[in-house]
């Protein structure tokens, strides 16, 4: 009560006023004061009477006719009370010395004020000693008024203060030394500034300083339902015990606004709401929402209405949009344009969106199910901010169903379905696209076979094909037809070039011719010109090494120096240019760097280096690699250039390949490859494997780490250093010890694990892993496994599955690579020629292994999400480990299993997947839901 009494008494903001608290007051006094007094002469205790008349008790002395006087009066023992310094307001009269006659000169119109600390009373009438020491004098006190027998006495106030105190308690003392003067009475009394509130925040009692100009920090409280708005929240209480210098402050919290004059923070009423801390007050609630209850800091929506994530507490709920109007198709064949009118209500919002959900129709079966990918939906489906698209690719005499959506901010709030407009269209007949380039597969002096691919819009079934070819130059041409992509054509005069153009014919008639292409008849074989280079001919073509060598160990020399000198070229370090650092490698740095030899053009090389303080051993090993490269010659392996020996530091310089080791290159151009580049590294590889065979050199660490990829995409292989199969102390986790050497367990077949039998056979089945590893743009073959589960799940006869979007050919080419029995597995020049069939016969490319039939084995096989067992599109996400892409979805409006369904790679790359791993990832799952909703589709009616 006391403290809300203070505050109503200082309305005008001023809070910072000083209060006192009594430690003695004589005024009060009933009975006598018994102090002690020496000498007894002196200090004499009198009663009288204040101006009101009121019983008083004073000390009168007047000894001014006797000279050196010195009459001491101390007072009773007054506890401290912990307070530092204390006041002391003394009211007295003095009579002036001239109103006195006869005195001597002796007489005083002064008193001395001491004080004596102590932890006790235990003062006695002589100890202490009646001197200035022990007591402590505080000051001389002169009236500012004295009197004379011819007037009353007038009484003087003085205050004078003394600190800092550490004692239990302490006593005052007055000095008189000839005066005549009348003690009238004595108050102590210490300063405090009082409990307050101010900035919302309550602030103790506190007590002054020690010393007048000492400031005594006091921390604040917040008052109930208050929040800090700064921290240390505190108020300074300075030595008159005034409140001064604020630091911080409270403010009321969300849902409470300041009352009684910014001293509380009391409860927003109901209807209201505060969505902030802050000194605000509560509002209304917004419109399409309400609060029932009091202290609200935000406003539920009403029925029907919604906030979307990123709008404001303080904004009002809005509404799902009406369904899009007028909508109007123009069919053209097998596209479509659709245009529509915006909705009569967008919900509150203008935030509209629109999506168009394509649905293919079975009238027979009365059912619909959504459009495949091959439909173009332009500029997209999903997300549009115009009214309109074009749509291509669909198939000609077909029923289609259209539905156009209309979206906003709040649709994926709403449990319901976007209300949409549709239509229903029947395609009309069209023919197919042109033919893509031919290719030339075999010629002869009078035969010429060619393939091709089928029109990319075949717009219905291929009946036939018709190739049309002339000789150049000549007018008359010639036709036939084939039932397949593929054709021979014979009666062709040798050595003569052919133009050769190929269209496809279905119901709907021929479609347009592939473009010119020029091949010629001779006794050579294929020969190409003026034409279209073929994606694969350099992939092709055939590297036939007469009289092919046989490997040497280099370890097999007694003197391995004579290794290097045989099969590594010695180069004077005058023609070797380092220009940087690009890598470490084992035995020191990788540079690039320039090569020019004398007769030859400089050229950018690689350069390996033996750091410094190698010992022996370290120099054969490293330069052992050299004499082992030294010893190929072939496109598909790393070429090298040479060597220095001859000074320091020691190099190994091979050619430079730009794009580096080939699985971080695959993982940096995740998805970017057509099928048909893919299976040209692969040759590359398989050929380079080939020779390796051929000349009985085992790689034994054959990876996708280790095959380097140059600036045209050729692949060669790398790396042919054995000394970390040698060493024991290897820090690479990739290389697992097994029996007393080091093995990449993921690579490496079985029969090599368990007995050290390293054959060209387990070199085949390295590469089968690295087939995987190029299918997969770098994926870390069986994933997280440990090396132990590895070995024990290939013993148990499990192996990789196919990788998304792998040709069938390519993944049965892997399992045939990881034959159980080595002498089962294909040969290099097995697969070479293989790959070779695939690359000329590219349709079966085409043929890709069901996602949903896993790997050969049930440990490896890819589980599909039911996505019907999700609750929301981001618990899907989460499943298939693609979580990082919740608000990618959820912002652009992606809220229900319907919408996600309908999405392609470009909608996936607009919302900000960018990575072409995750966008397969994603769509491959996308396709798994819609084989789901096609199963559960309901008949449309």
């Amino acid at each position: 009560l006391l403290l809300i009494l203070l505050l109503l008494l200082n309305l005008d903001g001023s809070l910072f006023f000083c209060f006192a608290e009594t430690l003695m007051d004589t005024k009060w006094a009933t009975t006598e004061l018994a102090w002690t007094s020496h000498p007894e002469t002196g200090w004499e205790e009198v009663s009288g009477y204040d101006d009101a008349m009121n019983p008083i008790r004073t000390y009168q002395v007047c000894n001014v006719r006797e000279l050196n006087q010195n009459n001491w009066l101390r007072s009773d023992f007054i506890p401290r009370k912990d307070v530092l310094r204390v006041y002391v307001e003394m009211k007295f009269t003095v009579r002036d010395c001239n109103s006195i006659p006869n005195i001597p000169g002796s007489c005083k119109e002064t008193f001395n004020l001491f004080y004596y600390e102590s932890d006790s009373d235990s003062a006695t009438a002589t100890s202490p000693f009646w001197m200035e020491n022990p007591y402590v004098k505080v000051d001389t006190i002169a009236p500012d008024e004295s009197f004379s027998m011819l007037e009353s006495g007038r009484v003087n106030t003085k205050i004078r203060s003394f600190g800092p105190l550490s004692k239990a308690g302490f006593y005052l003392a007055f000095q008189d030394l000839g005066a005549c003067m009348s003690l009238i009475s004595v108050r102590v009394f210490y300063k405090k500034c009082s409990t307050t509130i101010a900035y919302f925040a309550v602030f103790p009692e506190t007590a002054t300083g020690a010393e007048a100009t000492s400031l005594v920090i006091a921390p604040g409280t917040c008052v109930p339902n208050a929040l800090e708005v700064s921290v240390p929240l505190k108020l300074y209480c300075n030595g008159d015990g005034e409140w001064m210098v604020p630091v911080g402050s409270c403010t009321c919290m969300a849902g409470f606004e300041p009352a009684v004059k910014d001293t509380q923070c009391q409860a927003c009423s109901p209807g209201t709401f505060k969505s902030k801390q802050g000194e605000g007050f509560c509002s209304p609630c917004p419109p399409n929402s309400r609060t029932s209850s009091g202290a609200a800091s935000i406003c539920s929506c009403r029925t029907g209405y919604y906030r979307a994530d990123n709008d404001s507490p303080d904004s009002g709920c809005t509404t799902v949009p009406s369904a899009p109007r007028s909508v109007i198709s123009s069919v053209n064949e097998t596209s479509l344009v659709l245009e529509w009118s915006e909705p009569r209500d967008q919900g509150g919002r203008e935030d509209l969106l629109y999506n168009v959900i394509c649905k293919k129709c079975l009238p027979e079966r009365g059912t619909c199910t959504r459009c495949d990918d091959n439909v173009d939906i332009s500029p997209r489906h999903l997300g549009l901010t115009e009214r309109h698209v074009t749509v291509r690719n669909l198939q000609a005499h077909t029923q289609y169903s259209f539905e156009i959506q209309a979206v906003n901010g709040v649709s994926n709030k709403s449990p319901y379905t976007p209300q949409f407009a549709s239509v229903n269209i029947t395609t009309n007949q069209a023919a197919p696209s042109a033919v893509p380039t031919v290719h030339l597969m075999g010629a002869s002096a009078n035969t010429m076979s060619l393939s091709w691919l089928p029109p990319e819009k075949p717009n219905g079934i291929i009946l036939d094909y018709e190739i049309k070819y002339h000789e150049k130059g000549e007018a008359i041409a010639h036709t036939m037809t084939a039932q397949r992509s593929s054709a021979r054509i014979e009666g062709l005069k040798p050595g003569t070039p052919y133009v050769v153009q190929v269209r496809a014919r279905t119901v709907a008639g021929y479609g347009r011719y592939s473009s010119p292409t020029d091949f010629s008849t001779n006794h050579q074989g294929m020969k190409q010109r003026n034409g279209s280079e073929s994606e694969y001919t350099e992939k092709l073509q055939q590297y036939i090494t007469p009289g092919m060598k046989v490997y040497i160990d280099p370890f097999t020399y007694e003197d391995p120096n004579e290794a290097i000198r045989e099969f590594a070229k010695e180069i004077d370090v005058s023609c070797v240019k380092i220009e940087e650092v690009i890598g470490a490698g084992e035995f020191g740095e990788v540079c690039r760097g320039r090569l020019k030899l004398p007769g030859r053009r400089e050229i950018i090389v690689a350069i390996k280096t033996l750091k410094a303080g190698y010992t022996e051993r370290q120099r054969r090993d490293f330069l052992s690699e050299a004499s082992i490269m030294g010893q190929f010659d072939h496109p598909n392996i790393i070429r090298l250039e040479g060597v220095v020996t001859k000074s320091r530091p020691v190099m190994i310089v091979t050619e430079f390949m730009e794009n580096g080791a080939l699985d971080s290159f695959l993982r940096l151009n995740d998805g970017q490859f057509t099928v048909i580049q893919l299976v040209g590294m692969l040759r590359g590889i398989a050929a380079g494997m080939k020779y390796l065979s051929d000349m009985n050199y085992v790689h034994r660490d054959l990876a996708a780490r280790n095959i380097l990829v140059n600036s045209n995409l050729v692949c060669k292989v790398s790396d042919f250093g054995l000394s970390r199969f040698l060493e024991d102390d290897a820090t690479d986790p990739t290389y697992t010890s097994s029996l007393g050497g080091k093995i990449p367990i993921r690579w490496t077949a079985p029969e090599a694990i368990a007995y050290r039998k390293f054959t060209s056979a387990s070199d085949v089945w390295s590469y089968g892993i690295v087939m995987w590893e190029v299918m997969s743009y770098g994926e870390r073959p069986y994933w997280d496994m440990s090396n132990q589960d590895v070995i024990n799940a290939v013993e148990q006869d499990y192996r990789l599955p196919p990788p998304m979007d792998c040709p069938t050919a390519l993944h049965q080419l892997m399992l045939d690579c990881w034959v159980k029995e080595r002498n089962l597995r294909p040969k290099f020049s097995q697969i070479v020629n293989t790959l070779d069939k695939l690359i000329r016969n590219a349709a079966s490319l085409k043929v890709v292994t069901s996602t949903h039939s896993g790997a050969s084995q049930p440990l490896l096989d890819r589980c599909v999400p039911d996505y019907t067992t999700f609750t929301t599109v981001g618990d899907w996400l989460d499943a298939i480990k693609m979580s990082r892409y919740r608000d990618n979805f959820l912002n652009a409006g992606f809220a229900s299993f319907d919408l996600v369904a309908q999405m392609t790679a470009e909608d996936l790359l607009r919302i900000g997947v960018t990575l072409a791993g995750h966008q397969k990832k994603i769509l491959g799952s996308i396709q798994d839901m819609r084989l789901q909703m096609n199963q559960t589709l309901p008949v449309q009616v």
